[in-house]
């Protein structure tokens, strides 16, 4: 069950984001097929029966994947109740990860996601030996956040980690929108060709062999951009104290509005398993 509620507001705004509440299911999914995409870019496309009924509404949306014992191979996967994934106290407990579903396809049953390799944690780990056949838990998306098409021009800015969002959210633009993107990865091996209509300006801004989240790249980067006429949305996710900087200059230095700027950190250097919102 899907249920839509738009952010309150005192006067309506086509802009406004619409918050979609989903119903909160755990998946046994099963690897269909493993492609290197980029030197550090892995996509795994996963299919399973318990698929249906699979919905992500929102570009940046997050599953929640749950990840095998690689000593065993065993695969625990909690119970899900209303208040969330529970569990089994005796159990061993899975190492899990958020991603931004990058693709599901309805009509072939199978849902795509893509790995970022630059860290040895448990994601990257398992993505780099992922094999068909292989056996991997998801749990949501409990929600969407929708943020409307209805602005003049949009600009988004991450790094590797934000491709799959990038990616779903200029394929779903309006055609002739305007959109700025600035997009962080080590080299030119490492670009993608991204499949829209929008009026895109794209920067690839290159670590060069610097490790993830040790830069000022995408800060430097937005500096000598020029952002979207108009009122637009802007959108960040990338390494933490990178995406809490790039808000502020946004909105304290560039004059972006901050009910339109969005900045998350999908990572933190130095610590396992962190996603954060940045408000301020």
């Amino acid at each position: 069950m899907t249920n839509l509620h738009p952010i309150a507001s005192e006067t309506p705004d086509p802009r406004a984001p619409q918050r979609v509440r989903h119903e909160l299911r755990r998946r046994l999914l099963t690897v269909q097929s493993v492609q290197r995409v980029t030197p550090h870019l892995v996509r795994v496309t996963l299919q399973g029966d318990e698929l249906q009924g699979f919905t992500s509404l929102g570009f940046d949306d997050h599953v929640k994947l749950l990840f095998p014992d690689p000593a065993t191979g065993v695969l625990a996967l909690p119970s899900v109740s209303p208040e969330g994934i529970r569990h089994d106290a005796d159990a061993p407990r899975p190492a899990m990860r958020d991603y931004t579903p990058r693709r599901f396809d309805v009509q072939a049953g199978t849902l795509e996601i893509d790995f970022a390799l630059h860290d040895a944690g448990p994601a990257t780990q398992w993505a780099e030996q992922a094999a068909p056949g292989q056996s991997i838990g998801v749990g949501g998306p409990r929600g969407s956040m929708v943020i409307p098409m209805a602005f003049d021009a949009y600009l988004l800015v991450g790094d590797d980690t934000a491709l799959p969002a990038i990616a779903r959210r200029l394929a779903e633009l309006p055609a002739g929108a305007p959109v700025v993107v600035i997009a962080e990865v080590d080299g030119p091996a490492d670009e993608l060709v991204f499949d829209t209509a929008a009026d895109l300006h794209l920067t690839w801004a290159h670590r060069r062999g610097a490790a993830p989240g040790t830069t000022t790249l995408l800060l430097d980067t937005l500096r000598q951009t020029a952002l979207p006429a108009g009122d637009f949305h802007a959108w960040v996710a990338c390494e933490s104290s990178a995406a809490k900087a790039l808000r502020a200059h946004l909105v304290g230095e560039r004059g972006a509005r901050a009910q339109w700027t969005k900045a998350a950190g999908y990572w933190r250097l130095g610590t396992a398993d962190t996603h954060e919102t940045h408000s301020e």
